[in-house]
Order: structure tokens, then sequence, then C-alpha cells
């Protein structure tokens, strides 16, 4: 059996939610006989690494480094397999903008965006980038994070007097703030695995949330219920698998992936964001969307066996 060193925490702002993914796969995997380290992100990950040599690295560090791609150039560099994509798809995925960007080259379904870095403010003042906002990106506008996840410093503006507040928001999580028009529709996150035999989709997970579906909504049980198989048609179904598959192999993602969408009233399926180290949390999605294909937690032992094998 492979030996797995799983890394959780690091210094984003969800460590806390890395840390709890990485003792959920780690007790997953320990059930099932395997030898699992957990180690942090920091100065001592290196020297632990070089001394373990695990057969297989399992990066669940969410946001920052552990999706930027930069944590997988490192292991690249000690030679260590790994689980999830390689550095390069994890750049287009981990930067919200160049993934929209890449999608529509690809006639993939996004909703109309523009990104600012805050440098722009200050260059042309804040007054002049918002109004072109206004005219140009029909409200309601959703202001997030170019990078990073969970919901953090997302905003729906649903008026002009509040986009200041909402690019304050994202800027406090990041220099760059993805604009957004909001899509009105059904909330459905699907998540893609592809351990050799090419990329399945997983049942749909669909979300309802009284309020915004945000930090404290992911992570605190009862503030969100959730369908799984989301409660769709079969054409719709196969609408939401086939945008999360197409979304995985455009951006050339590997193992695993987790795309968030909308689904609108015309049958239209939206992207708005692609995970390629989804939660592993006791509330995330991926967990509940292999319980519902039958797989539970085994699909973790079939995960690392796919990254042992390369």
């Amino acid at each position: 059996m492979p030996r797995v060193a799983i890394l959780a925490g690091g210094l984003s702002h969800e460590r806390d939610v890395s840390l709890r993914s990485g003792r959920r796969v780690a007790a997953a995997l320990r059930d099932r006989g395997l030898a699992v380290s957990v180690l942090d992100v920091d100065a001592n990950l290196v020297p632990a690494l070089e001394r373990l040599r695990p057969d297989v690295v399992w990066p669940l560090v969410h946001g920052s480094t552990g999706e930027d791609g930069s944590l997988q150039d490192l292991l690249g560099l000690l030679g260590l397999p790994y689980v999830g994509t390689l550095a390069a798809g994890c750049r287009l995925a981990s930067n919200k903008p160049v993934a929209k960007a890449v999608l529509r080259a690809a006639r993939l379904p996004t909703p109309d965006y523009a990104a600012f870095p805050q440098s722009l403010f200050r260059e042309v003042g804040a007054q002049a980038v918002l109004s072109a906002v206004e005219a140009q990106l029909a409200m309601p506008l959703v202001v997030k994070p170019a990078g990073g996840g969970s919901a953090l410093g997302v905003s729906l503006v649903e008026s002009r007097d509040q986009l200041p507040d909402a690019m304050v928001s994202c800027f406090a999580y990041g220099d760059v703030a993805l604009v957004e028009t909001a899509v009105a529709g059904t909330e459905v996150a699907v998540s893609v695995v592809d351990l050799g035999e090419g990329p399945r989709a997983l049942p749909a997970v669909e979300i309802v949330t009284e309020g915004p579906y945000d930090y404290d909504a992911r992570y605190n049980a009862g503030r969100s219920e959730y369908f799984v198989p989301a409660r769709l048609d079969a054409e719709q179904t196969r609408t939401v698998g086939d945008l999360a598959v197409a979304v995985h192999t455009t951006l050339g993602l590997r193992h695993l992936s987790r795309t968030d969408m909308i689904l609108d009233a015309d049958g239209t399926a939206w992207f708005l964001d692609v995970n390629v180290a989804p939660g592993m949390t006791e509330t995330s999605l991926f967990p509940q969307a292999a319980q519902a294909a039958g797989d539970g937690d085994d699909i973790y032992v079939r995960i690392v066996r796919a990254a042992a094998r390369g």
C-alpha cells in the first residue's frame, strides 16, 4: 500500500478548512490500511518530505500556494508524485479571470465579467473604474477575489451604492477583483474524478442557502441545505455533468476537481469557479457527491493509487 503524506494548513485565509480536510482524508485512508502522515506547510515541510520520502503526496492546502501551482512545482522539483492537477493546470484554474477567459474561448458559458487589480484604482481613480463597471455590466453583480476560495471576500451587489464596499471587502482577500454579472438559477456543484479511465462526473450537489452561500454557510452545519443528487431532470443532469467534465478537460486538470455553476431557467449551465483542491470536510461537496455515487470514502484510496501510477 502506498505511503501517503497529506499537506494541510499553510498560511492562507482557508487554513482551518484545510486542516479539517486533511484530518478527514487522513482518517479515511488510515481506516483502509494506508500509512499516512499529515504535514503542515511551513519551514519544516521540505526536510520532513525528504526524510519520509512518501510514495504519494496529497496537497490539501486550499487557496494561495496550495492551488496556484507553486506547491505543485515544489513537489515536482523534489521528485514526489502527488494527487491533483499539475502546476500548469493549477495556474489556469486558480486564477478566476484566466480560467473564465480560457473557457469562454472554448465556447463554454460563463457570465460577463471584468477584472481589476487594486493598483488600477490608484492609477486612474476608483470613481472612473466603478462608473465603467456600472455602465457596462448589468446589476446585480458578484464581486470576488480573483484567487482564493471558500467565498471569502465575495459580495452580491444589487445597487450602485453597494459597489465600493464590495470592492473593499474583496481587496481584503486579494489584489485583483473579479466583477461578474450575477446569474439567477439553481446553484450546483459537480465534482469530477479521473483515475485513468477518463473524467467522469459524480452526482451533482444542489445548494440551497438562506442568505449568501458564504464561508459560514459552507462550513457550519445548518446554514445550508444540500440535495444529492440535485433535484434535476435527466437533461439538466447531463448538462451540468457535461460542463464539469468540459471544464476539467479544457483546463487540463487531473485526478479530481469540483466545478461550481448556476443552472438558469432556460437550462443553460453557467461556469462560476473550479477547484483543483476541493474541500474534504464534513460539510464539503466532493465527499457528499462521492457518497451519492456509491464510492464513499473508498474513492480516496483510488485517487492515491492513481497518483502513485503517475
